[in-house]
Order: C-alpha cells, then sequence, then structure tokens
C-alpha cells in the first residue's frame, strides 16, 4: 500500500545531491502551527506541526523516536477530531520530525480534508 523508499531520500538533499521524491499530497505551512498530541516508543507528548497535508505532517519536537516507529496522533481540529496511526520517516533530534500517516478512518480523513479545503489555496 506504502511505497518504501531508499533511506537517502530522506537526507537533506544537500548531503546527497539528490531531490526527495514528489509528494503524493501538497503540504500547507502552519505558520503559528497546530497542537497535535501523539504517543509512541514509551513517550506521550504534545507538540506543534509546522506542516500538514493528507499524506502526513512535520511536528517539531526536541527529541523524536527513530524512523521507522509506529506512533499513535491526535489531532483536534474545527471540522473535528483527527485520530491516526502514523509512522516516523524522517527523525530530526534537537528539530522534529517528519510523519506519514498510514492507518485513519473515513470520519478522520473526512475532517483532515475539510480542513486542508481553507488551508490550501486552490484544493478541492
Amino acid at each position: 500500500m506504502f511505497e518504501t523508499l531508499p533511506l537517502e531520500w530522506y537526507a537533506s538533499p544537500t548531503m546527497t545531491g539528490k531531490e526527495p521524491p514528489p509528494r503524493r499530497y501538497p503540504r500547507t505551512q502552519l505558520q503559528r502551527g497546530m497542537l497535535v498530541a501523539w504517543q509512541g516508543a514509551g513517550a506521550r507528548r504534545t507538540d506543534r506541526a509546522k506542516t500538514l497535508g493528507m499524506g502526513g505532517l512535520y511536528i517539531e519536537t526536541a527529541d523524536p523516536p527513530a524512523a521507522g516507529t509506529f506512533i499513535q496522533l491526535l489531532i483536534d481540529t474545527p471540522e473535528g477530531e483527527v485520530r491516526a496511526r502514523a509512522v516516523i520517516r524522517n527523525a530530526d533530534p534537537g528539530r522534529g520530525m517528519g510523519v506519514e500517516f498510514v492507518g485513519m478512518d473515513q470520519a478522520a480523513r473526512t475532517h483532515l480534508h475539510g480542513l486542508l479545503k481553507r488551508l490550501l489555496p486552490g484544493s478541492a
């Protein structure tokens, strides 16, 4: 269901000389961030997401779990609660983590889509 990419795709393009693959879904920058509760790898935290899209998000956190770790997410939006299972694709200690959604029920997907329609210009 989800494509597994080589680890070098998740490193900084300046480190590898390669650009990452195009995103399946557009992401929007969240200027003030959005609170996201998450748990996994023995941690339970609330941090701020800096980008958000239908495929995942980037969460600012000082001590992210390792890439490949599965986590549970809770995002409270004006459209409704979004609960999802996700996998950490990129962990950057001291900065944050790139997270890909891997499981979400239809109601949560509808809430997320409604939020992104408001945030992403020109989205349908």
